[in-house]
């Protein structure tokens, strides 16, 4: 039986891990973060804002420039970090980059009442899109808006097929408190798994799906998203599951310190890097993709140290 979660009881998280893994993590340097990079993982840093959200920008160009009528081709993007959405629209328009063949996979949305909220709700991760990347398209540039896909409830399998439908060449993320990306977040402490976590097996089983939302996301979220008023976010969830992540040619990680913090930046490349695989830490089943990228803003990388404020 594993040890209790500091940080949310009822549920798995990074505190039920081994503590010399903790303890490990934290001690490394931001150069020994770098040398974390090995065939399969590699770890790149960006100097200045600027030049991080532009490399990521970046990414759905090359993506979309990979598009033909015979070989359609697209990218998953998240919400969270959302700095690179206004630059991919001006790199479209600015380079004239016809999107008609061309795909873009949104990887979740908050759900509750029984459904997915409405693009007016102001958390809406489809109206965030909107706003700040599809409504800046030159209109005739534009993709259809049957290649937007989304994990809706009422179309969950449909938007797994479409992962093998068309090319998806990269799928970008951030990283949250709770070492997820998208909202595969660690289980509830229940059930089957009232004394382990999942295996990664059964984990990696997991395809697009409704999800009830861990109490760390739920803060994250909150925090980053809603002014800190917590009972304003919904409490579930649909999400890109790791089934269709494995369909993806890349997975890539932006991190600019918004999201995690010192220690969670430094936990999962670490794990990944030593493949040490735990599902109460999601990102770490990133160890076993062939192709991942963690990217950093370098000066949000810090040091795990007392501070006090």
């Amino acid at each position: 039986m594993r040890k209790n979660s500091m940080l949310a009881e009822g549920w798995w998280d990074y505190t039920t891990i081994d503590e010399q893994i903790m303890r490990d993590a934290a001690q490394l340097t931001a150069e020994d973060i770098l040398q974390l990079s090995r065939p399969g993982f590699q770890v790149i840093f960006h100097d200045t804002l600027e030049s991080f959200y532009l490399a990521e920008a970046l990414q759905y160009i090359e993506a979309w420039q990979q598009a033909t009528a015979s070989s359609p081709a697209g990218i998953c993007g998240p919400i969270g970090p959302t700095e690179q959405l206004p630059l991919v629209a001006q790199l479209v328009n600015s380079l004239n980059i016809s999107l008609k063949n061309c795909h873009f996979w949104g990887m979740d949305e908050w759900y509750e009442n029984g459904t997915e909220v409405p693009a007016t709700h102001p958390l809406s991760f489809v109206k965030a899109n909107n706003d700040m990347l599809f409504n800046h398209i030159k209109p005739e540039l534009r993709m259809p808006d049957e290649n937007i896909h989304y994990p809706l409830a009422s179309s969950l399998a449909e938007y797994t097929k479409s992962f093998d439908e068309f090319r998806c060449v990269t799928m970008q993320g951030g990283q949250g408190d709770a070492k997820h990306w998208a909202f595969n977040d660690p289980l509830q402490r229940s059930g089957k798994y009232a004394d382990n976590p999942p295996t990664v097996e059964e984990y990696r089983s997991l395809s697009a799906r409704i999800v009830d939302l861990h109490p760390i996301t739920l803060m994250q979220n909150a925090r980053t998203s809603g002014g800190g008023y917590v009972v304003g976010v919904p409490q579930q969830a649909t999400t890109v599951g790791p089934v269709e992540t494995w369909k993806a040619e890349r997975v890539s990680i932006w991190q600019a310190g918004n999201h995690d913090n010192a220690f969670g930046m430094r936990l999962t490349p670490f794990m990944i890097s030593k493949s040490i695989v735990d599902t109460a830490v999601p990102m770490s089943l990133l160890a076993d993709h062939p192709n991942v990228e963690f990217h950093y803003y370098r000066p949000a990388i810090k040091s795990v140290t007392t501070e006090m404020h």
